[in-house]
C-alpha cells in the first residue's frame, strides 16, 4: 500500500514539474481566430492525366511557399490536407484580396513574337497563332511562346526617377534563356521601326502586361544581349513589386482555386482571448467555491488539483504543437468542469462509503471511493474521448482544434482526479488533526441532498411511461421548430460569404435589412450582437458588391471596422454539411458500441435513444430561436452527446453494480435506487458545469455565446434525459423482454 501510494505521488511530482517547465519554456502556437490573419484553404484542379498522376498538389506547394515568402509574413504555414488540398495561414495579412491574388494565379509567364495585329491579312499557313488585345486594348496576332518563365532568374520592381518611366520590372534570362531571348529581339528588328511586328509580347497568363518595341539601335539577327530585359507599364509600386513576386515564385504546375477562406482582425482574437479569460477566471472560481462549500477540505484539495489540471493541460497543447483555436479555447474553459465530475463521483462514493461502515474512518472511506468510482470515471471519460477523437478525424479548421483540446482535457483530468487529488486526499486525512475531526473531510456524512432524498424514498420509476411521454412532448415540441422554422445553416454548410463589423454606432437589424436590400442584397441574412457588431451573411461576392457591401454599412452606420471575414465554396459548403451528419452518425453508432461492449444492448440501446432525444431537443430550440447551425455548433452538439453518455454510464454503472448485489430484485426497483443514489453526483457535478458554462455564456463574447448557450441547453437536456428517458426507457424495454 505504502509503495503504490509513494508512486503515484511520484507520479504526480513529476507530471506537475514537467507541466509546469513545459509551460515556462514552450509557447503555445494560436489559431488565427484568435491572433488575427487570413487563412485560405485551395484545391489544385489537374486538367491532365499526367498533372493527375505526378503529385501536382506538392510541387504546388513549393511554389506557394516561395510566393509567401516574398510576401514577407511573419510565421506562415503551409500544410498539405489531403490528395489535392492546401491550407495556408497568413497571421497579420488583413487584406485577404491581394494575398488570393499572389496566391491564385497561375503566373504562367511567356514571351512571345508578334505577328501583326489581328486586322491584318492572315499570316503564315500552318503558323500558331494566339490573338490578345495589348495594354491599349488593341488586339495582336502572336506567334508561339520563344520563351517561358522557367527561363528568368529574378526579377526586381524598380522606380525609375531619372527617365521618367516611373515603376517597372527589370526580367534576368538565366542559362539558354539569354540567347533565345537574343534570338526572339534579333527577329523583331528585322521588321520596320513603328511596324507592330517590331514588338515582343510579354504575356502573364493569358493577357499581355507589355508589348515594347525594339529600339532601332538593334541589328536586324543581333538582338539584345546581356540576358536581361524590363516590362514597362503603369504600375504603381504594389503591382510592380507583386508582378516580380509572381515572376520570381515561378508558375504554378497546376490551377488552383480558393475554396474557403478567412480573414479576422487582430482586435477580434485579442477580445476572445480576453472574454475566455475572465470566462475561465469567474467560472472556476465560481465552480471552486462551490466544491469547496459542499465538500469542505477535500474540495479545496479537489480545487488545487484543479489548477494543476489546468497547468497539465496547457503543457501538453503547447509541447504538442497543436494550435489553440476560439473553440478550442472554449473547450479548454469547459473540461475544467468536467474535470470536477470525477472528483464529485469519488467523494459521492466516500460518503456512502462512511456511512454504510460500522467504524467507519475517512482513509478507509476515501480508498473505497476511488476504487468503487474508477469503472463509472473511466467508462464515463471514454464515450467523452470518442466524441472528441470524431471531432478530430472528421471535422475540420477551429472545431478540429476543439476536438484537440476536449481530449487533452480529458485526459488531464483523469490524472488530476485519480492521481492528483487522491495523493493530496490520503495525505491530508493521515493528518491527527484530521482524523480527530473527520467531518472537516466533507466526506463524514452522507450530504443535504442525499439526506432528503432518503427520506423521501421516492419511487420515480413506478410509472415510466408518463417519463416517456414528457420526453415524447419534448420531441414533438422541438420537431415542430425544424419544421416551421427550418434550420439556419451557417455559410461553412451552405457556402457563400460571411462578413463582421464592429460599427460606431448602434446597429438597427431591420433597418440595416432594408438598406442592404435597396443595395442589391435582397438575400443576406443580418444578425446583431451587442450594439456595435453587424454580422452579413449572403451569397458570393465580387469585389465591386464586397466594397458596396462595406459602402452601405459604413454609410448607415457611421465607421465600420472589418472584423471578420469568411468565404465558403459551394462544393466544399455540401462536403462538410455531409462530413457533419457523417460525424454525427458515427458519433451515435460508436456510442451504442461501447456502451453494449461495457454494459447489455437493453441499457446500451436506452442510452443511444436519449442521445436521439438530446440531439433533436438541442436542434429544435436552435431552430426556434433562430440560432445559425454551424462548425461551432456541430462540436456543442458532438459535446453534448459526449455528456450526456456520461450521466447515462454513471446511472447504468450503478444500476450493474446492484443488480449483481440482489439479482432477484425487481429492475424497475434497482432504478430506482440507482437514480436515488446517483442523484447527488448528478446534481453536484450539474452545478459545477453550470457555473462554467454560465460565465462563458454572459462573458465569453459575441463569438462564444451561441457554444455556450447550446452546450447549457444541452446540460439541461442531458441530465434530464439521463435520469428520465433512458432509465425509464430501459425499464419498459425490460418489462417487455
Amino acid at each position: 500500500m505504502k509503495r503504490s501510494r509513494r508512486t503515484r505521488a511520484l507520479i504526480a511530482l513529476a507530471a506537475v514539474a514537467l507541466s509546469l517547465y513545459v509551460a515556462l519554456t514552450v509557447p503555445v502556437h494560436l489559431g488565427l481566430d484568435l491572433r488575427g490573419g487570413t487563412q485560405f484553404v485551395l484545391e489544385t484542379r489537374p486538367t491532365t492525366a499526367a498533372d493527375r498522376e505526378s503529385d501536382a498538389t506538392e510541387r504546388t506547394i513549393e511554389v506557394l511557399r516561395g510566393r509567401v515568402d516574398a510576401l514577407g509574413v511573419a510565421e506562415p504555414t503551409i500544410t498539405r490536407s489531403g490528395d489535392d488540398r492546401i491550407v495556408v495561414e497568413l497571421p497579420g495579412v488583413q487584406d485577404p484580396r491581394k494575398a488570393a491574388d499572389v496566391l491564385g494565379r497561375t503566373a504562367q509567364l511567356t514571351f512571345h513574337q508578334v505577328l501583326g495585329t489581328a486586322s491584318d491579312a492572315g499570316a503564315t499557313p500552318g503558323q500558331r497563332q494566339l490573338v490578345l488585345a495589348d495594354e491599349s486594348g488593341q488586339s495582336l496576332r502572336l506567334g508561339a511562346a520563344s520563351l517561358t518563365g522557367d527561363a528568368v532568374d529574378k526579377a526586381a520592381a524598380r522606380f525609375d526617377q531619372q527617365g521618367g518611366a516611373g515603376w517597372h520590372v527589370t526580367v534576368d534570362f538565366k542559362g539558354a534563356g539569354k540567347d533565345r531571348w537574343a534570338r526572339l529581339t534579333g527577329e523583331a528588328a528585322c521588321h520596320q521601326a513603328g511596324s507592330p511586328s517590331r514588338r515582343v509580347a510579354i504575356v502573364l497568363d493569358d493577357k499581355i502586361i507589355s508589348s515594347p518595341q525594339v529600339d532601332p539601335s538593334v541589328a536586324c539577327g543581333s538582338g539584345i544581349g546581356g540576358g536581361s530585359t524590363r516590362i514597362n507599364g503603369t504600375f504603381d509600386d504594389g503591382e510592380a513589386r507583386e508582378l516580380a513576386l509572381l515572376i520570381n515564385g515561378g508558375a504554378l504546375p497546376v490551377p488552383v482555386e480558393t475554396i474557403e477562406q478567412r480573414t479576422v482582425g487582430p482586435t477580434l482574437g485579442a477580445e476572445a482571448i480576453r472574454a475566455s479569460a475572465w470566462a475561465a477566471a469567474v467560472g472556476t472560481a465560481l465552480t471552486s467555491l462551490f466544491i469547496i462549500a459542499v465538500y469542505r477540505l477535500m474540495g479545496v484539495l479537489a480545487t488545487v488539483a484543479l489548477a494543476c489540471y489546468g497547468l497539465v493541460s496547457y503543457a501538453a497543447l503547447a509541447a504538442l504543437g497543436a494550435t489553440l483555436t476560439l473553440p478550442g479555447l472554449a473547450g479548454f474553459v469547459l473540461a475544467i468542469g468536467m474535470a470536477v465530475d470525477a472528483n464529485v463521483l469519488v467523494f459521492e462514493r466516500a460518503r456512502e462509503e462512511y456511512a454504510a461502515r460500522s467504524r467507519p474512518s475517512p482513509r478507509a472511506s476515501l480508498t473505497a471511493g476511488f476504487r468503487g468510482a474508477f469503472s463509472a470515471i473511466a467508462d464515463s471519460n471514454v464515450t467523452t474521448l470518442i466524441a472528441a477523437g470524431l471531432l478530430f478525424f472528421l471535422a475540420s479548421g477551429p472545431v478540429r482544434g476543439f476536438g484537440v483540446t476536449l481530449g487533452i482535457g480529458v485526459l488531464a483530468s483523469m490524472l488530476s482526479a485519480l492521481v492528483i487529488t487522491r495523493v493530496l486526499a490520503e495525505y491530508a486525512v493521515d493528518r491527527r488533526g484530521v482524523r480527530c475531526r473527520p467531518r472537516i473531510t466533507g466526506i463524514a456524512h452522507t450530504g443535504a441532498v442525499r439526506d432528503r432524498i432518503t427520506r423521501a424514498d421516492p419511487h420515480l420509476m413506478r410509472h415510466p411511461r408518463r417519463w416517456l411521454a414528457v420526453s415524447a412532448a419534448a420531441l414533438v415540441l422541438a420537431g415542430s421548430g425544424i419544421a416551421v422554422r427550418g434550420l439556419d445553416f451557417g455559410v461553412e454548410f451552405t457556402g457563400g460569404r460571411l462578413v463582421e463589423y464592429d460599427t460606431a454606432a448602434p446597429v438597427d437589424a431591420d433597418r440595416t435589412r432594408s438598406a442592404l436590400a435597396d443595395a442589391g442584397f435582397a438575400r443576406a441574412v443580418v444578425q446583431t450582437s451587442g450594439e456595435n457588431r453587424l454580422t452579413v451573411r449572403t451569397h458570393h461576392l465580387s469585389k465591386a458588391e464586397t466594397a458596396s457591401l462595406t459602402e452601405t454599412v459604413t454609410a448607415l452606420t457611421g465607421g465600420a471596422d472589418l472584423v471578420r471575414d469568411e468565404t465558403i465554396g459551394p462544393s466544399l459548403g455540401k462536403e462538410l454539411r455531409q462530413g457533419a451528419l457523417i460525424a454525427l452518425a458515427v458519433a451515435l453508432v460508436a456510442q451504442l458500441g461501447y456502451l453494449a461492449a461495457r454494459f447489455r444492448w437493453l441499457l446500451g440501446t436506452s442510452a443511444v435513444a436519449a442521445l436521439v432525444h438530446d440531439v433533436v431537443i438541442l436542434v429544435g430550440v436552435f431552430a426556434w430561436l433562430g440560432k445559425p447551425v454551424d462548425g461551432v455548433f456541430l462540436a456543442a452538439l458532438l459535446t453534448v452527446i459526449g455528456y450526456s453518455v456520461n450521466d447515462s454510464v454513471v446511472l447504468f454503472d450503478r444500476i450493474r453494480e446492484l443488480g449483481r448485489r440482489d439479482r432477484a430484485a425487481p429492475f424497475g426497483r434497482i432504478a430506482d435506487r440507482a437514480l436515488v443514489q446517483t442523484l447527488p453526483r448528478t446534481v453536484n457535478t450539474g452545478m459545477g458545469a453550470a457555473f462554467i458554462l454560465t460565465a462563458l455564456a454572459v462573458l465569453g463574447g459575441d463569438s462564444l455565446t451561441d457554444f455556450a448557450l447550446a452546450l447549457l441547453v444541452g446540460l439541461a437536456v442531458g441530465t434530464y434525459s439521463s435520469m428520465f428517458t433512458a432509465t425509464p426507457l430501459a425499464v419498459e424495454l425490460r418489462s417487455r423482454a
